[in-house]
């Protein structure tokens, strides 16, 4: 028996990450073992290279606006373990963590001694966990977003009501496959049959896989520029403000307080989902309950203010795709400022492009630095990232990021902007230390 909170972590964090063979069977046999907790929820699914997190948060605050208590899973987590499980936004408790730990821990065992070192994953605990805690502490909806890819992902083995595909980009190439339409047929593997499927911006070949496995699925699939629009439609204050078209819905001045066009693209695929859940489930819609829920949403690390005055924000961009967003952002909404960057990035992400990226904007000033990487996994040093381009004007190198924050702050005038950015273990370290300190 696990006794305490403590132990309980280590029992989750002490698992394997990977096996070598992608499969499901391990996990439809835990879950056999448990009752099959999945099939007693209610549940959206959302997969995609990025965005899924901000696309679970405004899903969650769509349907909290109309009423319904929402549970969601979400990974990585920014400050504890248990924000990963959460009913209305609040993190499941130390003790309910500690008697769901319990409940499977005897199940794990078994396994683990039919299978040896085949045993349940780290991810497949975590998910264990959020599908028995909902199970026994019922929610009305459940949006539980993919760990890894989505075909062999161990979440896929639940039938959604809606299934939402949030964007396609090149990231976990040694995983998921080098090109995107191989990138896409994971992801696509979350697609049910007669399940109705969402899909965010997709390039052609990415939506393509979309549209064909749904047509063998029996489902059609409703995608962002395609059947579902959206407009941009600029202010002055912090936050983004767009109308959105979908068959006769058409709202204009929709608002949101998270900064970058690729949230008005993830709050329209939630908005989207969500209209397609009410319409199935036949369920009325009010407009103002809709605004609501998208005006209230917060997403911790996603181009958040820390401090106004200087101006300082994270974001958990940690790949190449996002890093391109990263890039547009800073240029629609702070052109007219210097922004200072201080750069972390774990060394199996794409770390020479997202140098360029950046550097690529004319006003920003580049800080090269590490953070402990989590477990086993490394950050890239300082001097690899360096390498990633020849020497520049705009680039400098701190041993650590506080000495490069320390650094960026001596550097800065009032008006600039610093931002930290490069992979959502950083910032994490970074949001620790800034909710305990005065700047």
């Amino acid at each position: 028996m696990v006794k305490t909170y403590a132990e309980a972590l280590q029992f989750i964090h002490g698992r394997d990450r990977f096996k070598k063979k992608p499969t499901l069977t391990r996990m439809r046999e835990f879950m056999r073992l448990l009752g099959d907790p999945q099939d007693k929820l209610e549940m959206i699914h959302v997969a995609g290279t990025n965005g899924k997190g901000s696309t679970v948060a405004f899903l969650r605050d769509l349907f909290m606006a109309d009423g319904q208590t929402v549970g969601t899973f979400t990974s990585p987590f920014i400050t504890r373990f248990n924000e990963r499980i959460s009913t209305n936004g609040v993190p499941i408790s130390d003790a309910d963590l500690l008697a769901t730990v319990n409940q499977i821990e005897p199940v794990v065992a078994k396994l683990d001694a039919e299978l040896g070192d085949q045993g349940p994953t780290e991810f497949e605990i975590d998910t264990a966990l959020m599908f028995c805690y909902f199970a026994q502490h019922p929610v009305d909806l459940v949006v539980v977003e993919v760990g890894l890819g989505g075909l062999y992902d161990s979440t896929n083995i639940m039938t959604p009501a809606i299934s939402v595909i949030t964007t396609i980009g090149l990231d976990h190439m040694k995983i998921l496959g080098d090109t995107i339409p191989e990138i896409a047929a994971q992801k696509a593997g979350i697609i049910k049959e007669k399940v109705p499927v969402v899909c965010g911006r997709l390039t052609p070949d990415a939506l393509a896989v979309m549209d064909e496995t749904a047509q063998r699925q029996n489902t059609q699939v409703t995608a962002l520029g395609r059947d579902f629009t959206v407009q941009n439609q600029p202010e002055s204050t912090w936050g983004e403000r767009f109308a959105y078209e979908f068959g006769t819905t058409r709202w204009q001045h929709l608002q949101v307080d998270l900064l970058g066009q690729y949230q008005i693209d993830n709050a329209a695929a939630a908005l989207t989902a969500y209209l397609t859940y009410h319409a199935l489930r036949q369920l009325p819609v009010s407009a103002a309950t809709v605004r609501q829920g998208l005006q209230h949403t917060a997403w911790p690390g996603r181009f958040e203010r820390l401090n106004e005055q200087p101006l300082i924000a994270i974001d958990g961009a940690h790949n190449e795709p996002a890093m391109v967003e990263m890039a547009r952002l800073l240029r629609q909404h702070f052109a007219t400022n210097d922004v200072y960057i201080v750069l972390a990035v774990l060394a199996d992400k794409q770390y020479q492009q997202m140098v360029q990226t950046l550097l690529a904007v004319p006003n920003v000033h580049l800080i090269l630095t590490q953070f402990q990487g989590p477990g086993k996994r490394q950050a890239a040093t300082p001097l690899e990232l360096e390498d990633a381009v020849a020497n520049h004007d705009r680039m400098t190198v701190a041993s650590d990021w506080a000495a490069g924050l320390k650094q960026a702050l001596n550097t800065m005038s009032a008006e600039d902007l610093l931002l930290l950015t490069g992979s959502l273990y950083f910032i994490s370290e970074v949001r620790q230390y800034f909710k305990g300190t005065d700047v």
